[in-house]
């Protein structure tokens, strides 16, 4: 009787090494029949990374694509890279094959964030929170913050006009920041709010700067900036817990989660999350806004159709009062053309980073175990073979879809964005206020691109705003 048992153990372990071996050989053979793709890899260790930052970015992956293809390699920020130019290589490495792809951020991004927040995650835990923060972020539950969003962009605005210039981006910011609060706590106590403005901005500036943590240095500032933010959130999710204030918002739904085993979602854990979300929320919104305002500018046909347009969407509420509907932001299709025209020609994220989790062939070429691998959205977004002179500005071209995988302002696969939804009504709120009651002129050059990281107007947009003074109010 005994014999039995022995004999199952020693073929368990005799299929175990069989396939240990068959693996190997595998990876052998992958490796001898793939190659790398074609490119350079620069100076040892440093790579290409000084050719990177000596010019526009967009140049720089674009000569690449020229002289390489759709697929190549090269060496920047101390890691070796595959590039990746194609629609159909973007959706191999972000949809169809992804679980051979994990995200990767650089660890002093990740500390600066919190460890736990959804975009730095994958499998099970990654699937649970982002259908949590989708739901959050959903149509039916945006929908309801139209008065408060609409409030703060009519008050943004007010604060532009009669002031002599302002930086548009950085104003931006301030009014995406406000929205982010507002889709993550709802009405937040006042006694929190210039607490975590303040503690916000600390983190938000030494978030790009060089990691050197030593005492006085913006990224030491930060790092005891998120420390305090921290604490500021544990408050009010405790706050939160106490009042029950349960799946109303973000917070509320962060704190009702369980896991399958039951198991409550920790303090930090929520942090990092929440700080997660307004970081996705705020610079890139503040980008596209700012854009928009540039494009707009650039072409005052455009700007008239545009205002014609929302000119049309007034409804009365009870007080007399003007005010959008859900009903009117879904009506708006050449406010919208623009929107997405914006997101093309800006693709402020250009390009998103990624890390092969075992040696993976694609189109006859390898892909180290270890190597980042970064699908450059911009330059398929700027590709004449699917879009028409990708140079030029035009709305139009979104008159039909695109073809599927070319365009991605939002990112793909399962690390998209959750709140793109969010981040478009946003942009149409502010746009209709913007266009039907105000004016504005940028100020100085009207060229050139700055990457803090991502792209903004130079400068950042500096501009003047002041009140259009409508025929009735000169009548009386």
């Amino acid at each position: 009787m005994e014999i039995l048992p022995t004999f199952i153990y020693i073929l368990l372990f005799l299929c175990g090494l069989l396939t240990y071996f068959l693996s190997k050989k595998q990876k052998r053979n992958l490796k001898q029949r793939a190659k790398l793709p074609p490119g350079s890899m620069g100076w040892p260790y440093i790579g290409e990374t000084l050719q990177l930052y000596s010019q526009d970015p967009n140049v720089f992956f674009a000569i690449k694509q020229k002289r390489y293809g759709d697929i190549f390699k090269t060496h920047i920020l101390g890691c070796p890279c595959i590039m990746l130019a194609s629609p159909e290589a973007t959706r191999f490495v972000l949809v169809t094959q992804a679980h051979l792809f994990k995200p990767t951020y650089p660890k002093s991004k990740e500390k600066m964030i919190g460890p736990s927040a959804l975009f730095f995650h994958q499998g099970e835990y990654h699937t649970h929170l982002r259908k949590l923060v989708q739901s959050s972020l959903s149509p039916e539950t945006i929908r309801k913050l139209i008065p408060d969003i609409e409030a703060m962009a009519i008050s943004a605005l007010d604060s532009w006009a009669g002031r002599q210039v302002i930086n548009t981006f950085h104003e931006m910011k301030k009014f995406s920041f406000k929205v982010g609060i507002l889709s993550v706590f709802g009405q937040l106590d006042g006694k929190y709010w210039e607490e975590l403005k303040e503690n916000y901005c600390i983190v938000d500036k030494g978030y790009n700067s060089f990691p050197t943590n030593l005492p006085g240095t913006s990224y030491n500032k930060a790092i005891l900036a998120r420390k305090r933010l921290n604490q500021i959130l544990i408050e009010i999710i405790c706050e939160s817990k106490e009042k029950r204030l349960l799946e109303k918002d973000l917070v509320g739904h962060l704190l009702s989660f369980k896991d399958q085993k039951g198991q409550l979602l920790t303090e930090d854990q929520i942090a990092d999350n929440i700080i997660g979300v307004l970081f996705a929320a705020q610079d890139t919104t503040a980008s596209v806004l700012s854009w928009i305002l540039k494009y707009l500018n650039d072409d005052q046909k455009l700007l008239e159709a545009v205002k014609a347009e929302q000119k049309t969407i007034y409804e009365l509420n009870n007080e007399g009062k003007q005010r959008l509907t859900w009903t009117q932001t879904r009506n708006m299709p050449l406010t919208f053309r623009v929107i997405l025209e914006s997101l093309r020609m800006a693709s402020i994220i250009s390009f998103t980073f990624r890390e092969a989790v075992v040696d993976v062939e694609y189109e006859g070429y390898l892909i180290p175990k270890g190597w980042k691998v970064m699908p450059l959205f911009r330059n398929i977004h700027h590709n004449p073979e699917f879009f028409t002179e990708p140079q030029n500005f035009d709305p139009s071209r979104f008159e039909v879809p695109p073809k599927p995988n070319t365009f991605m302002p939002f990112g793909n696969g399962v690390h998209a964005c959750p709140g793109n939804e969010l981040a478009k009504l946003e942009m149409l709120i502010l746009i209709h206020h913007l266009v039907t009651k105000f004016r504005w002129e940028v100020v100085g050059s009207q060229s050139g691109i700055e990457y803090g990281p991502f792209p903004v107007p130079q400068n950042g947009l500096p501009a003047r705003f002041w009140k259009e003074t409508s025929t009735q109010e000169m009548c009386l």
